[in-house]
């Protein structure tokens, strides 16, 4: 784990990138209803955006105006993400923590946290409830201590893996801890992670200071805003952004994402596989009102989402649990094509709570909105024409960085990603789901299949779905 010293010593793009008087001067330009309708064409042609032309669709502010950009993202996630929402769960291994960030209960200081790190144990019994339920995918999250060192990351990592139930196992953990430097990235990609996810939090340089103090390594701007950076430097080609809407003002930090994700895609020529984008919610000995300056409202919560979605067109999006429920089937109509479901965040929560919906916010990060059991949120997926998805293909086939963007950005990446969907879809439903379930679910890939194209992908696609029906053969990838 590097030093306070170390993290002056910064990987080639180490610089500060943010600058904040030219997003200043792209939210103050006067709105221009002719570029607002040329870029709105060229998002529609998927192209990513620029600065300046994401700034013109922040600054629309008629109805009309912001219903256009909602039609418009709406168009554009169907016409790359197709009807898919890919699924997870999130699974915290430790909350020990050095930080002091003001908005988490983590924070060292925090008296009334629980803390707790799971033995290897203990993450199997926390994996092995994952996997009854029936997750394939998961995201390990980690406090910000020594103690979590890449050598660590990489051993939890690797047991999870090595969990089996029957012939059931995890297929992809992507991974949410503090920065590393090259080496220590190079450490946990050798584990076999998926996806590296740090969230700069906020992009503002003064109210990140305000937020963090400096004496812990989260201080350091710098040292974070290069995180992933290095990661790719260290051979991690997928990696997540993300910001705590609420920090600041939600215009600023939305360009900001932007700008970062210019820049690795200008360094690495791989723009970020992901983008985060929770809102701060009530945690155990947190004062909000002495922290949440920038609400954001719902209204504007899901006009972002849909900037975004125009913005980047083949970065997945992921609204968390965080969330109330019905914001987020709101937001998969037009952006969100992945979220968790079933989510536990206390440290040993799949086993303490078991199907009870039940919170206990001395044992957790904040507090969630949506708690729903994972067949739950299924159902719901299938009653509104969603395919839930937990395909892990690409990256277990080598189809991530450089090379995902080969097959996502011509469209080709759908004739692999709905049949993929579709086939862990019905492993889910034999293995699973309720009754009621598997009967929605059932109906909605016969619908599927009805209108997918004729020819060999739909041939092979038929037989791996009956194969799945009628035999324990299961994991087949296209």
């Amino acid at each position: 784990m590097a030093s306070l010293a170390d993290m002056n010593k910064l990987s080639s793009s180490g610089y500060d990138f943010i600058d904040e008087v030219l997003i200043r001067k792209y939210l103050e330009q006067p709105f221009d209803p002719g570029h607002f309708r040329e870029v709105l064409v060229k998002a529609m042609n998927k192209e990513p955006l620029e600065l300046n032309e994401t700034a013109t669709l922040i600054a629309a502010g008629e109805p009309q105006q912001i219903e256009e950009i909602f039609h418009c993202a709406r168009q554009l996630k169907k016409d790359v993400y197709g009807n898919r929402i890919v699924l997870f769960a999130p699974l915290y291994i430790g909350n020990s923590c050095v930080n002091n960030c003001r908005y988490c209960s983590f924070r060292a200081t925090n008296k009334t946290q629980i803390r707790h790190t799971l033995s290897m144990e203990e993450i199997a019994k926390e994996v092995n409830i994952l996997l009854s339920n029936g997750h394939k995918r998961l995201i390990l999250v980690y406090g910000e201590h020594p103690n979590y060192t890449p050598e660590f990351i990489a051993e939890t990592t690797k047991h999870v893996y090595s969990i089996q139930q029957g012939n059931a196992c995890i297929r992809r953990a992507n991974i949410n801890a503090s920065p590393l430097d090259v080496e220590g990235y190079r450490t946990v990609k050798a584990a076999g992670i998926g996806t590296y996810q740090i969230f700069q939090e906020t992009y503002h340089h003064r109210t990140y200071a305000d937020m963090h103090p400096y004496t812990t390594r989260k201080g350091n701007y710098l040292w974070r805003l290069d995180g992933l950076a290095r990661a790719m430097e260290g051979g991690c080609d997928d990696v997540g952004l993300g910001v705590l809407f609420g920090l600041f003002d939600w215009r600023f930090e939305l360009l900001s994402l932007i700008t970062h994700s210019h820049h690795l895609m200008k360094h690495y020529h791989v723009g970020p596989h992901t983008i985060s984008f929770p809102r701060i919610q009530p945690a155990s000995g947190i004062d909000l009102a002495n922290v949440l300056k920038y609400h954001v409202p719902d209204a504007d919560f899901l006009r972002l989402i849909a900037i975004l979605r125009l913005s980047v067109p083949y970065t997945g999006l992921i609204c968390t649990a965080r969330e109330p429920a019905h914001v987020r089937n709101e937001a998969l109509g037009f952006g969100v094509s992945q979220m968790d479901a079933g989510s536990r965040i206390e440290i040993g929560g799949y086993v303490l709570s078991g199907d009870a919906q039940v919170q206990v916010l001395e044992k957790e990060q904040f507090q969630l909105g949506d708690i729903r059991p994972l067949d739950e949120v299924i159902r719901q997926l299938l009653r509104d024409d969603y395919i839930p998805s937990f395909c892990t293909a690409c990256y277990r086939l080598g189809r991530t960085g450089e090379v995902f963007m080969e097959y996502a950005i011509p469209g080709f990446i759908q004739n692999m990603c709905t049949p993929n969907g579709l086939t862990t879809l019905e492993e889910y439903l034999v293995d699973y789901a309720s009754p009621e379930t598997r009967e929605l679910g059932e109906r909605l890939i016969e619908r599927e299949l009805a209108r997918f194209p004729e020819g060999k992908i739909k041939e092979t696609l038929i037989g791996r779905i009956n194969t799945v029906r009628n035999t324990n053969k299961r994991d087949m990838a296209f």
